[in-house]
């Protein structure tokens, strides 16, 4: 892990639509040239007892691309996600990350390395946002780099450029309970985003707000990943959510049965 972190650039992301533009928040090596494959699936099979959630996926993610995996509940929607973030190993098929190094073999790797993985590559933003609720919105991004080894003052440092540009100056000691829903998912979006992941997964991020909040988060979101040539994957049964997107991949029975583009407004 690099021990100077992104920290985006003076101003903020803005509190509109209109006002979303991206940090200049720099990835930690070269960004990957849009279009270059970035997470690859092949054949991915997962069972859970008799259920069958996954059954034979194949998938791939480009660099700077959103993409939405759509379907009804039980559809295999977020056991896909967590097989392409190495959450989970799939049973069958595999799953890969292209880097600089070469491509690696996410489902191949023990929990110690996909760990590792996750925490250096990937970036998270769920539903609840999955925030520590004991710590301030400040302590929460910070964590994100301290994990990888970065000092406290230079991981606090970036946080509060992060939050600063997504809205939330005067809010970095505020615990998460102190926070609208809204707030506490753009704490939780700077968090995915100080490390400089090259890939954001988001499984229902908009879940739990209203419509307006919703979009505002989907600005801030989109903005944050795709907006700096970053990839962004999304679980959402929105197709509000999924219409701002540059793909929209849908399954049924653990399988893909449609994809097609976004309306990537």
């Amino acid at each position: 892990m690099s021990q100077h972190p992104p920290v985006p650039s003076a101003g903020t992301l803005g509190e509109t639509r209109a006002a979303a533009a991206a940090p200049a928040a720099p990835a930690p090596t070269a960004p990957t040239p849009a279009g270059t494959p970035v997470l690859t699936a092949r054949g991915l099979t997962k069972t859970y007892g008799t259920t069958t959630a996954l059954a034979g996926v194949d998938l791939t993610v480009r660099a700077g691309e959103s993409v939405a995996i759509m379907g009804a509940s039980g559809s295999g929607k977020t056991t896909l996600l967590h097989c392409l973030a190495g959450i989970v190993r799939p049973d069958g098929g595999e799953v890969g990350l292209a880097t600089a190094a070469g491509e690696v073999m996410v489902s191949g790797l023990n929990e110690a390395g996909r760990s590792r993985l996750r925490r250096e590559q990937f970036g998270f933003v769920f539903q609840e946002g999955l925030l520590l609720p004991e710590l301030t919105a400040l302590e929460n991004v910070a964590v994100a780099l301290m994990l990888g080894g970065v000092a406290r003052p230079a991981a606090e440092h970036a946080a509060v450029g992060w939050l600063h540009a997504l809205g939330l100056a005067g809010m970095e000691h505020r615990r998460i309970g102190q926070l609208s829903g809204g707030q506490a998912q753009r704490v939780a979006i700077a968090r995915a985003q100080v490390t400089g992941a090259p890939v954001t997964f988001a499984d229902e991020p908009t879940g739990a707000l209203d419509s307006a909040t919703s979009a505002e988060v989907m600005d801030l979101l989109l903005g944050a990943t795709t907006g700096t040539g970053r990839t962004l994957v999304v679980v959402t049964h929105d197709e509000g959510v999924a219409a701002r997107c540059t793909r929209v991949v849908r399954l049924r029975d653990g399988r893909v049965v449609a994809e097609h583009a976004g309306g990537a407004r």
